[in-house]
């Protein structure tokens, strides 16, 4: 179809392939077979010999600290054992050491007193959906969601979750981040049977009821982060008003692995350097690795209603090193993956990719200035960046997609109407003058990043064996 414009750590050295949950890292909890199979990536899909930076691994080694929160058993005034949680995440943040691992128990969480957002200076170690007893860790069936609500974006409008200075070593697993809850839709349009609410309204058009959209990124590291391995897995990300994942990466590698993204706007992933260029003018430095491997990316929207402004599932930016395989990227306004900001080409690496239904086709690439080409995974092999081998261009049967939402997706159309009546007093009077006539222009779409149902994106993991999330 076309359109008009998409992380004791102690039981020592585990760290292959994907992380071990956190209670494998920890000095007494374990998880059960079961539950360590459920939400792991594929080893064949994924180098067992790049899984953990150096920083990580220092970390691990000198960090003892390890605290626990539960939204429904803990209090912040507790100590933050496993016998006494503490209540919220951002708190137990606040108290943690550098490199701390935060357990987290299953349930919605606003941040302390629903402010609405959580921010942390430092690096840690999250590993969310966690049962009661912190022994089982299974985002399927007791899924940690950052959540805030509609209200809070009354007085705090950021992201949801934000790292501001250190980084080396940050860890966030099996956490879902939804902004559908504090988004604002539409009442009347862009209605799809079957999808709770109408379209996205932007932050600049505030509802009838309760408070405007907050144009923030779901998952945010500001661009004066210091740098360091951050590795970012077994998470889902759906309805970012903004980005879903927007990162500036200074040093090390950047992992973003075994994730789900869903109904995201902007971009699902953009991750960019921030080292500074030491070689004079027009040169461009490599801050850092970027791995983005085994990610189901699906219906990543424009900026704007009209479709005519990005809706990348990945967007390449420049100065990193970018490895980009074994995903699904499906269902991007325009295209599965953007290349057109100037990133040299032997940085890039897109292979054995499953792309579908990119409406913009699924890689855009701009070889030289003002040139934008728009290609077909079947001709990925022309392509002059380092790798791009195995990708292919079908529908995976497989993935278990809210049909009624896809319907809707498929069908998304957006329209214009002028109404000019040069017989109106003030158009008349204008004639006279020699003005400009005035009239009115409106515009509808049928469907525009409207809210995906969060609870049907756990549906998403281990549809197809080796792509997409495992």
């Amino acid at each position: 179809m076309t359109t008009k414009r998409s992380i004791r750590a102690f039981v020592a050295i585990m760290i292959m392939t994907l992380l071990l949950p956190a209670e494998a890292k920890t000095q007494k909890t374990r998880s059960s077979p079961e539950a360590m199979n459920q939400i792991t990536g594929t080893e064949s899909a994924i180098d067992e010999t790049q899984q953990a930076g150096e920083s990580e691994k220092l970390l691990m080694a000198e960090s003892e600290q390890v605290l626990y929160v539960s939204i429904t058993k803990g209090s912040n005034k507790n100590d933050g054992s496993k016998t006494s949680p503490l209540k919220n995440i951002d708190k137990a943040i606040s108290i943690a050491q550098p490199g701390a691992i935060i357990n987290i128990a299953g349930g919605v969480y606003m941040g302390t007193l629903n402010i609405g957002f959580i921010e942390s200076p430092k690096a840690v170690q999250l590993f969310g959906s966690f049962d009661e007893d912190f022994s089982v860790q299974d985002i399927k069936v007791h899924p940690t969601a950052i959540q805030p609500d509609n209200e809070s974006a009354r007085s705090t409008r950021k992201a949801i979750l934000k790292f501001t200075k250190d980084v080396a070593g940050t860890v966030i697993d099996h956490i879902v981040f939804d902004g559908g809850q504090r988004n604002a839709y539409h009442a009347k349009e862009g209605i799809i049977e079957g999808i709770e609410g109408g379209r996205l309204l932007p932050d600049t058009e505030r509802p009838p009821v309760g408070n405007p959209t907050v144009f923030e990124p779901l998952l945010q590291f500001v661009s004066a982060t210091t740098g360091g391995d951050v590795t970012i897995q077994n998470c889902v990300f759906v309805n970012g008003a903004s980005f879903a994942l927007q990162a500036g990466h200074r040093s090390g590698k950047f992992t973003v692995k075994n994730n789900v993204f869903v109904g995201n706007r902007m971009a699902a992933i953009e991750i960019y350097g921030t080292c500074a260029s030491t070689g004079g003018p027009n040169t461009l430095a490599l801050c850092g690795e970027v791995e983005i491997a085994n990610n189901t990316i699906l219906f990543t929207w424009s900026r704007t209603k009209d479709f005519l402004d990005m809706g990348y599932g990945v967007r390449v930016m420049t100065k990193c090193n970018y490895n980009i395989h074994h995903n699904i990227i499906g269902a991007s306004i325009l295209a599965g993956i953007d290349h057109t900001r100037f990133n040299k080409n032997e940085w890039v690496k897109a292979d054995d990719n499953i792309f579908f239904v990119n409406k913009d086709k699924d890689f855009h690439f701009s070889p030289a200035s003002n040139t934008r080409l728009r290609i077909d995974a079947g001709d990925f092999g022309d392509l002059e960046i380092a790798s791009a081998s195995g990708n292919k261009n079908e529908i995976p049967k497989e993935l278990k997609i809210s049909k009624a939402y896809l319907d809707g997706y498929l069908n998304a159309r957006y329209s214009e109407k002028t109404d000019l009546d040069r017989n109106s007093a003030a158009n008349q009077w204008r004639s006279m003058l020699g003005m400009n006539l005035q009239g009115t222009m409106s515009s509808s779409v049928t469907m525009f990043c409207n809210k995906y149902p969060w609870k049907e994106t756990m549906n998403l993991f281990g549809n197809l064996s080796g792509y997409g999330a495992q």
